[in-house]
């Protein structure tokens, strides 16, 4: 599609952010919803070939992996300012409308020279250690039901193995609704930490009800409540940081964390609900619980501190992240 002559450029970060990074993780949580069928559907092929079931998984899950990984290399395109040509993908006018947003959005479309003091000086701002913190959480808690859903329906709520596989989708569907909703809240209203403090709210409620809940159908009423909690909260905590770092080397610096926590997070969630535990797997839910108190306190501290230092900077006391564009906080 063509631009049209007269497209005005406008800053993103209020009111297209949020929507763009819930659309990407989007993918991978409607993929998650039919993970557990495809599970299933390929256990049917155990004994095939001498193969057993678990293996075919990972045979036929890694190929398309693979092959997925290949074509994205070959097809993906560079970054606007890239004189490469990319299958025609964009004329001039075009990739310069990009960088004109981008620059509108945070003023660092043009490439720094790599400097280790700026890099490494990042790490002496605090908020970037609270969003690693509270990407950490929110990973460990979408990592945990990611690993273990299905067992969890088959051994503590008694659904059979097919059932426990097929109950998986429902509620990861549910979730990219909330992550899609909330991001529209996010950037329509210009906030980030309220919708942060949704999500684990969600979480709060859904796992009291998941863990402690008598009926199974409550306690899978729970599970759509913080699978959509944990979900959302990922694309939400990536735009909190997006909308709230300046520079490039800051910004690099704060990916890395993030990328980090992020993984640290999956090892955390693999570890949670322990086989010894079921089928109740109590100290699984208190782990998750406290992952979610922790984000609520990170997040409304970096509200505070947010709106204390926007107020200052509207009274011409500082200058926010080295900007002299009137840049203001996104809280």
């Amino acid at each position: 599609m063509r631009l049209p002559a007269q497209h005005v450029v406008r800053p993103i970060h209020a009111d297209d952010m949020g929507k763009r990074y819930s659309f990407f993780y989007l993918i991978g949580c409607v993929a998650s919803a039919f993970a557990g069928i495809l599970a299933y559907g390929l256990m049917q092929m155990g004994g095939l070939q001498g193969i057993t079931s678990w293996r075919w998984i990972f045979i036929i899950e890694g190929v398309l992996t693979g092959t997925i990984g290949i074509i994205g290399y070959i097809f993906l395109v560079g970054f606007p300012d890239d004189k490469t040509k990319y299958w025609g993908f964009l004329n001039d006018r075009e990739k310069q409308w990009v960088i004109n947003r981008v620059n509108a959005d945070r003023g660092d479309a043009n490439v720094e020279a790599f400097s280790m003091k700026k890099f490494l000086g990042a790490g002496l701002d605090i908020k970037v250690w609270g969003y690693a913190l509270i990407f950490f959480d929110s990973t460990t808690l979408a990592y945990a039901l990611a690993y273990f859903l299905p067992i969890i329906l088959k051994d503590g709520m008694g659904f059979g193995v097919a059932e426990a596989q097929c109950l998986g989708a429902p509620p990861y569907v549910f979730a990219g609704i909330i992550m899609f909703a909330t991001a529209w809240v996010g950037d329509r209203y210009h906030i980030r930490g309220p919708i942060i403090l949704f999500n684990m709210v969600l979480c709060l409620i859904g796992l009291p009800i998941m863990g402690w809940a008598s009926a199974p159908a409550v306690r899978y009423f729970g599970v759509f409540l913080v699978t959509a909690g944990a979900n959302a909260n990922v694309p939400a905590v990536m735009t909190y940081q997006a909308n709230n770092i300046r520079g490039q080397w800051k910004r690099a610096f704060c990916s890395a964390t993030l990328v980090g926590m992020g993984g640290v997070g999956g090892i955390a969630g693999s570890l949670i609900f322990r086989t010894q535990d079921a089928p109740l797997y109590r100290p699984g839910m208190y782990a998750c619980i406290a992952c979610c108190g922790l984000s609520v306190i990170i997040t409304v501290l970096l509200m505070l501190r947010f709106k204390t230092l926007n107020a200052k900077a509207d009274r011409g006391e500082l200058t926010l992240e080295g900007s002299e564009d009137g840049f203001r906080y996104t809280y």
